[in-house]
């Protein structure tokens, strides 16, 4: 391993120190080192016999080997953990930082907190799988048959933050059913008016919901039942 500058200037000091150079003008002299340099190391010299570092200087990490690798699990865990919540789980093994310590150490590691990148739930085979049950049903005759499907809207944008490193997370859009719901219909003859509900949609409320507009599926349908 190649010895640092510093590491380097100490071990040439050392051995003028031996060599019974032992003056820092006449160690300066022959290696143009800073005066406050040499100082320094003679005085090391006779205090130890040595000029090794010291080391240990600098302020102890607050955030121990064992701490990182506990905060890397919750992460895994939980990528959407803020940095509060970290410091409350660091805190109950007895590792008292704040959330400011937190977000600079997950920065140290590469890691970075932003809303993950929105995108469809359907995926390549979700939509070949579609493509085949209408060429397969193209000829069928739809006369009777009305179709109805329920989605939901977010009245507010997702602020839920993951940590990650190098690719930024992709969350995939669900049909969220904590919101507002809406269900319609159509069919040959048009479609069914809007149905809006806020509570969660099960088989029994699918069910009155159908109920509910059976008139008007069957004024839109009358001509064929």
């Amino acid at each position: 391993m190649v010895a640092s500058k510093q590491e380097s200037q100490r071990q040439m000091i050392l051995h003028f120190w031996k060599q019974g150079i032992r003056t820092a003008a006449e160690i300066h002299s022959l290696t143009k080192f800073p005066l406050k340099t040499i100082y320094r190391n003679l005085k090391k010299i006779e205090e130890t016999g040595d000029v090794k570092h010291k080391g240990g200087s600098g302020r102890i990490k607050k955030i121990t080997a064992d701490a990182s690798r506990a905060i890397g699990q919750y992460i895994r865990r939980n990528p959407t953990l803020s940095s509060v919540s970290i410091a409350e789980k660091l805190d109950d093994i007895g590792v008292n930082v704040s959330r400011s310590t937190v977000s600079r150490h997950l920065a140290d590691l590469g890691y970075r907190n932003a809303l993950p990148l929105s995108t469809p739930m359907l995926t390549s085979a979700h939509k070949q799988k579609r493509v085949e049950w209408a060429q397969k049903h193209k000829d069928d005759n739809w006369k009777n048959t009305l179709f109805s499907d329920e989605t939901s809207f977010r009245l507010f944008r997702n602020t839920i933050k993951h940590w990650y490193k190098n690719v930024r997370p992709i969350r995939p859009m669900p049909k969220d059913r904590s919101k507002i719901f809406a269900w319609g219909g159509f069919c040959v003859k048009g479609k069914t008016s809007l149905f809006c509900f806020r509570r969660i949609m099960d088989g029994k409320y699918y069910t009155e919901i159908l109920e509910k507009h059976i008139p008007e599926i069957r004024s839109m349908l009358r001509d064929e039942w």
